[in-house]
């Protein structure tokens, strides 16, 4: 049995499927089971449950500091032996001096937080994902131009499928423990060039308007954390691509057109 929390999320419901597909068992935990498909081999909970290993999706940026202490406090009483932590690429190893609301200073609380729990620990920095785009949809239906804060920096967009691969291996293998794999995608891409990539996909025009990262550009949740991550990629800092999916799945990382292809005409066509 493999807990998996976010189930319903965007790497927790590619994670619940990879798993069911290998004939595993899947505890999904989620706020509302409502959401949990009915597949064999899957149930629903709202709280850890006994599992040879757990998906953990960190809480919201916002979640009180103690929540993820007391997710492996129950992970560890329900007998769970293994923790595999979702985290964030360019998450300091070290103490830093990143302020409070920097999204590697939240995660490098979590995952130290993992490594001082006991268990058996194993950390996966994704960069970028490539479902992020997907916030474009409203604007690209409405023909209004985008509003970009990247500039033309580029990063490694990963599809959340192949964070999901990695994920099921790590969880189910052995070897990884106290290990931490940075995950991206085979190629660096920007901003404007996924632009472009959509506007083939979709044969329309899509204009592309760069504005300095500002803390009004985001929601208000996450405002201070993007703002911070932006500038990041503006300035090339997150210009990264690893060999780290293939090396665990033995399979190349889809490109971002690749998981364009699939995903953007259902999105533009049932709008």
């Amino acid at each position: 049995m493999i807990l998996v929390t976010g189930a319903t999320g965007t790497t927790g419901s590619a994670l619940v499927r990879d798993l069911l597909d290998r004939g595993l068992e899947v505890a999904a935990m989620t706020r509302d089971p409502a959401r949990v498909p009915d597949r064999p081999g899957l149930t629903a909970t709202t709280v850890v449950v006994p599992a040879d290993a757990m998906y953990l999706l960190p809480p919201a940026a916002r979640t009180p500091l103690d929540h993820e202490e007391n997710l492996l406090r129950a992970a560890k009483a329900a007998g769970i032996p293994r923790v595999v932590r979702l985290s964030a690429i360019g998450t300091p190893d070290e103490d830093h001096d990143l302020p409070p609301g920097h999204l590697g200073a939240w995660h490098f609380r979590g995952e130290r937080t993992l490594r001082r729990s006991g268990l058996e620990w194993t950390v996966l920095r994704p960069t970028t994902f490539a479902t992020n785009s997907l916030a474009w949809a409203p604007d690209i239906r409405a023909g209004r131009p985008i509003v970009n804060p990247f500039g033309d920096g580029k990063q490694g967009v990963i599809d959340p499928a192949d964070i999901a691969a990695v994920a099921a291996e790590v969880l189910t293998g052995d070897g990884h423990h106290e290990l931490i794999y940075t995950l991206t995608g085979p190629e660096l891409i920007s901003v404007p060039e996924q632009l472009a990539v959509l506007a083939e996909i979709l044969g329309r025009p899509l204009e592309v308007v760069d504005r300095e990262p500002a803390p009004e550009l985001f929601p208000s949740e996450i405002a201070e954390a993007a703002t911070a991550g932006a500038r990041l990629v503006r300035a090339g800092g997150n210009a990264v691509v690893t060999p780290d999916v293939e090396k665990l799945t033995s399979r190349r990382p889809a490109m971002f057109r690749a998981w364009a292809e699939r995903a953007w005409p259902a999105v533009i066509d049932g709008a």
